[in-house]
C-alpha cells in the first residue's frame, strides 16, 4: 500500500465520519466545538480506563483467588 492510496483511504474514512455524524452540515465554528467536545470526551474515557481498569481487574483477581480457596497467609504471626 503506497502513500497516495493511504491518503485516499484516510480521506475516505474522514468523509464517512462526517456522513455518519452529519457534521458536513455544520458551519466551521460548530465543527470546531463538536470535534473539541468529542475529542475531550474520548481523552477522558481513555484516561479513566487506564487509571481505574487495572485497579478493578486486580481487585477482581484477588477476590476470585480468595473465593476459590487460595487465600494469602497472614503476615502477622501470633506468638503464645
Amino acid at each position: 500500500m503506497d502513500i497516495k492510496s493511504m491518503k485516499n483511504y484516510l480521506y475516505w474514512l474522514y468523509c464517512q465520519f462526517e456522513l455518519i455524524t452529519c457534521s458536513y452540515l455544520m458551519e466551521p465554528w460548530e465543527k470546531l466545538l463538536f470535534y473539541t467536545f468529542n475529542i475531550s470526551m474520548l481523552v477522558m474515557v481513555l484516561y479513566t480506563a487506564c487509571i481505574f481498569v487495572p485497579v478493578h481487574l486486580s481487585m477482581a483477581f484477588q477476590f476470585f483467588l480468595h473465593l476459590f480457596g487460595n487465600q494469602h497467609e497472614n503476615t502477622v504471626s501470633i506468638v503464645k
